[in-house]
């Protein structure tokens, strides 16, 4: 299991703008696609976001197209979850998940929480008045 660890999780005004960051400590995360997940209050995982190794190529749930902007830097070995104008309903935990790709290049990202290896433990988001 990779050490993967996500901070920046607080509680937010309906909306607010929160960004959400997920560091990895003794490895590069250069060799992975990432993405972002969330766990809402006795509902499913689902997936939020994705970002190819590249970052040329990125993924959002409909509910997040337009709103939510992820981000790698691979100098500080992050990667980031920008959410704009947030709802109550995406209150939730939020996970970083990783999974090791052979191609720097790639068409495409997966949203599928299986598709992914390496999980944190998650930052809790609270939108609410």
């Amino acid at each position: 299991q990779l050490p993967l660890v996500e901070s920046g999780g607080d509680l937010v005004q309906p909306g607010g703008s929160l960004t959400l960051s997920c560091a990895a400590s003794g490895f590069t995360l250069d060799a992975y696609d990432l993405g972002w997940f969330r766990q809402a209050p006795g509902k499913e995982r689902e997936g939020v976001s994705c970002a190819t190794r590249s970052g040329a190529v990125t993924n959002y749930t409909d509910s997040g197209k337009g709103r939510f902007t992820i981000s790698r830097n691979g100098v500080l070995n992050r990667v980031y979850l920008q959410m704009n104008s947030l709802k109550p309903e995406e209150t939730a935990i939020y996970y970083c998940a990783a999974v090791r790709n052979p191609y720097y290049f790639s068409p495409s990202c997966s949203l599928s929480e299986s598709r992914y290896n390496d999980w944190g433990k998650g930052t809790p988001v609270t939108v609410s008045s």
